[in-house]
């Protein structure tokens, strides 16, 4: 097993993945982790709410994963990513990608994410003091 993906509404446990992805043959380990921030624009946010069509969401974040292990030269890979209300400074994607060099790993990280962002069906609400807004639109 060279990949593990989660869709939780639990907090997610960057040593989990960490521990995933780490190998004796391994000699990088590239950790992503997405938090929450106080601002967007200038305004201040309280929380955030993220939502998913989950079945979907689980299978596509799968297709990154595999994707990721043909196009770079990795040995493993975590995705995971939160749903429901997260506050500010918590923690709602981690990604984290081993491999027998360093390059590999970061590679695929920042691939990783980046498709994700793109692809996923995962939308985030952001709450402010006056109000609150849907960010992602797409995919």
């Amino acid at each position: 097993m060279r990949t593990s993906v989660e869709l939780t509404s639990n907090q997610l446990d960057l040593q989990e993945c960490y521990r995933f992805v780490e190998d004796p043959i391994c000699g990088g380990i590239s950790v992503f982790v997405g938090t929450v921030r106080n601002d967007t624009q200038g305004k201040e946010v309280r929380q955030l709410d993220f939502s998913s069509y989950k079945p979907m969401a689980i299978k596509e974040m799968q297709k990154i994963a595999d994707a990721a292990l043909v196009k770079y030269d990795i040995y493993k890979i975590a995705i995971h990513h939160a749903e429901g209300l997260l506050k500010v400074s918590e923690v709602p994607v981690i990604i984290a990608v081993s491999s027998k060099h360093r390059k590999a790993a970061i590679l695929a990280c920042e691939f990783a994410i980046d498709t994700l962002k793109e692809k996923v069906p995962i939308w985030k609400k952001e709450y402010f003091s006056d109000g609150e807004v849907w960010v992602n639109a797409h995919p």
